[in-house]
C-alpha cells in the first residue's frame, strides 16, 4: 500500500503544479488513498521531495534528481532553522531556532539568488540585503515558499 502511494506522488506531482501538503493529501483522497497530514509529510520527507519554481513561476513539490542534492542539502538547513520571515525595504529578516542562523544563512549565500546582495548572521537572525523593494518582497514570497508558509 506504502509503495503504491508513494508511486501515485510521483505521478501526481509529475501532473499537476501542487504546492501544499494540504493539496497533496486532498489529491490522494481523490485517488482512494485516504491520508493524515502527517502522512504526507513523512511521504515527502521520504520520497526527498522539494519546493521549486515550475514554468508558471508557481512553487510546487519536485524530485531531487542528482544534480539538485546539493540545493537539497541547502533546502533542508534552512527548512530545519527558519521560523519566521519578514521584510522592510529592501531588506529582509529571518528569524531562526536559536544558534542555526549562521547555518540557514550560508545555505542562503550557497543558492546564490541573483536578487541577494548579501546576508549576515546572528544567533537567531539573519538580515538579507536585496537589490530593491521589490526584490525583497519576491525573495520573502520565495522564501515562504520553500517553507511551505
Amino acid at each position: 500500500m506504502k509503495k503504491q502511494r508513494l508511486a501515485l506522488i510521483l505521478e501526481l506531482i509529475e501532473r499537476y503544479d501542487i504546492s501544499t501538503q494540504e493539496e497533496l493529501a486532498s489529491k490522494l483522497n481523490e485517488c482512494g488513498f485516504h491520508v493524515t497530514q502527517a502522512t504526507v509529510s513523512r511521504d515527502i520527507k521520504e520520497l526527498r521531495l522539494i519546493k521549486q519554481p515550475s514554468s508558471r513561476g508557481v512553487y510546487r513539490y519536485t524530485q531531487v534528481s542528482g544534480g539538485d542534492e546539493r540545493y537539497l542539502k541547502y533546502y533542508s538547513i534552512f527548512a530545519e532553522s527558519v521560523t519566521g520571515i519578514d521584510c522592510a525595504q529592501n531588506i529582509c529578516m529571518l528569524k531562526c531556532h536559536s544558534g542555526m542562523a549562521n547555518a540557514a544563512c550560508a545555505a542562503i549565500d550557497a543558492l546564490n539568488m541573483n536578487d541577494v546582495l548579501g546576508t549576515i548572521a546572528g544567533d537567531d537572525t539573519i538580515f538579507i540585503l536585496c537589490r530593491t523593494e521589490k526584490a525583497a518582497r519576491d525573495t520573502k514570497v520565495e522564501m515562504q515558499a520553500l517553507l511551505g508558509t
